[in-house]
């Protein structure tokens, strides 16, 4: 489906050296996401080179933002077709992933692509702003997201599961910077710090930000606030 020798030039000038096992496993999702993706819509993106740069080349960009340590334990929020976490795991098999969709149909697949990769994965349907207040709350060393919602919105979705120490991770594009700045406030009061904002370019010259966030003191009782208030009056 992919070009392996392609995408594993591209990974290695990243610093990913890729083995044949990890490259088939690359080809493997490919396949099954396109195929998958004619019954439900995971993504726009189905072209071979638009899957290898734009889907898991930007999702392995995780592992160079973020130092995580061995058997880490990770929650990929509003995570849709699996990105970032599952070729994250892929290249660090050691991870212990958590798949969180609010929509069940994408649950379905990230079972069956887990199954497929040989990835032992928990995959949960669920709404994030219910899940965080139950018993997964501060539980992760890692929470990430790869999403289009602003960064003030996530923040409040992804803090609450991530335990004092740990990190959020929002994957974002060339406005990550400007999303940071404006999002300072909701993440002090949702017990985050800004850590770093770092920002690289992926081939074909597209920008790129990973923002680093530390979890330095407990979320409040009252975040994640219910139903449409986080979308509707960010903090």
């Amino acid at each position: 489906m992919i070009d392996t020798a392609r995408f594993s030039a591209a990974a290695a000038a990243e610093g990913f050296e890729l083995t044949a096992r990890q490259l088939e496993q690359f080809d493997q999702y490919a396949q099954f996401l396109v195929e998958y993706n004619e019954k439900v819509n995971l993504t726009a993106i189905t072209d071979p080179e638009g899957i290898e740069v734009k889907h898991f080349l930007d999702s392995l960009m995780l592992l160079k933002a973020v130092a995580l340590p061995e058997g880490a334990s990770v929650i990929d929020v509003g995570t849709g077709a699996g990105f970032p976490s599952v070729p994250a795991k892929i290249v660090r098999d050691d991870l212990r992933l958590t798949l969180l969709d609010g929509l069940n149909k994408r649950i379905v697949f990230l079972g069956e692509l887990s199954r497929r990769l040989g990835q032992e994965n928990t995959a949960l349907h669920a709404r994030a702003e219910e899940a965080a207040r139950g018993e997964l709350r501060e539980q992760f060393d890692l929470a990430t997201a790869r999403a289009v919602a602003d960064l003030r919105v996530l923040a409040e979705y992804c803090l609450p599961f991530v335990k004092v120490g740990g990190v959020f991770a929002a994957l974002k594009g060339p406005d990550g910077p400007a999303e940071v700045e404006a999002a300072k406030k909701a993440i002090s009061l949702l017990g985050g710090k800004v850590e770093a904002v770092k920002s690289f370019t992926l081939p074909g010259q597209q920008a790129r930000t990973v923002a680093v966030i530390r979890k330095v003191q407990p979320t409040p009782a009252k975040y994640p606030r219910h139903g449409g208030k986080i979308s509707k009056q960010p903090l």
